[in-house]
């Protein structure tokens, strides 16, 4: 009887141990995950791998608790990291070269790229059957803010070809990018570029109608990524490490699942665009080869968004690679 009492307790015990060490690696893990802030420039479809990344747990099984914050505009995503607001900005890579230029010692460095084209599309108010881009010469569109990666890579590609976008067209760059879309619904300009999925919400609602997209027109152009202050970098370059791993893992789920898993898998970051809608506007991004195989932002890429840079006139002479990209080793 002594010897049963002895070994129930012994069983109590080692259960009681068991509960306590469960708990604790639960609350340990828990702790061990770090909030990282995240501003990114816009909300579209176009951005799907890095929301593949945070619905399928990626950032989460890489320590990372993300939050995900709307900052319409590359201007406004420097200010929120730049103020502490945020710990990485997500937009164009410009806007580092902007910051870097303006004097600023702890400035912000590149180390991930997401998008490898630009993600907008050109929608007419008119019905275009076959269309070319001479058929916006004399035309007005709303193009964007101007220096922004949309506004410069859509004069980049109607240069190639063949159309003078400060002669041949009226490009309006007064409109915020937040409000392009309702400018052009209230009746601004012939032409506008949008991105995914509001291009198709206009669409759908009988006020435009896509006609082409900027990505196909202009080709391969480094177009969005993630950026943090220096100090971030060189003080917690596991995150940022852990970080780039996810965003990889989101790319590498894009390029190897279909549209419809894709669509299921971001379906919650847009609730007001059926399923769909969403397979389409990821075929379209899919069929212009929007997204790069791998995150790392190379020298001849970052040379060739200057180059746009120079030609648009915002910028007069290339910031060294190695200043502005940090290469995760």
């Amino acid at each position: 009887m002594k010897k049963r009492i002895i070994v129930y307790f012994l069983g109590v015990l080692v259960i009681s141990i068991l509960i306590s060490s469960l708990f604790f690696n639960f609350n340990r893990k828990t702790n061990e995950l770090r909030k990282i802030r995240l501003a990114e420039v816009a909300h579209t479809i176009f951005y799907a791998p890095m929301y593949v990344a945070y619905e399928k747990g990626f950032f989460r099984e890489n320590g990372i608790d993300l939050e995900i914050i709307l900052s319409n505009g590359a201007d406004k995503v420097t200010a929120a990291v730049l103020s502490g607001d945020a710990h990485i900005g997500f937009s164009g890579s410009e806007a580092t070269i902007y910051v870097y230029n303006g004097g600023e010692k702890d400035y912000l460095k590149t180390f991930a790229q997401l998008t490898q084209k630009d993600g907008s599309f050109i929608v007419s108010r008119e019905k275009i059957n076959n269309f070319t881009v001479d058929k916006m010469v004399g035309k007005t569109i709303i193009g964007g803010r101007a220096g922004g990666m949309p506004e410069m890579t859509l004069e980049y590609a109607l240069k190639q070809h063949g159309i003078d976008p400060r002669r041949d067209l009226d490009i309006d760059t007064s409109i915020a990018f937040a409000a392009m879309g309702g400018a052009f619904i209230g009746g601004q300009g012939d032409f506008v570029t949008l991105f995914e999925p509001t291009a198709s919400m206009v669409e759908k609602q009988g006020y435009g109608y896509v006609v082409a997209s900027v990505g196909e027109l202009g080709g391969v152009v480094p177009y969005t990524s993630y950026s943090a202050r220096i100090s971030y970098i060189k003080k917690y370059p596991d995150v940022i490490r852990n970080f780039n791993d996810a965003i990889q893992k989101g790319l590498d789920y894009v390029h190897t699942h279909s549209d419809k898993e894709i669509a299921n898998t971001i379906k919650n970051q847009f609730p007001d665009s059926s399923l769909d809608e969403l397979v389409s506007a990821i075929k379209r991004y899919r069929a212009n080869d929007s997204w790069p195989t791998t995150t790392a932002f190379s020298e001849d890429s970052f040379n060739h968004l200057q180059d746009i840079m120079i030609d648009y006139g915002e910028l007069k002479e290339k910031v060294p690679y190695n200043k502005l990209i940090h290469t995760i080793s």
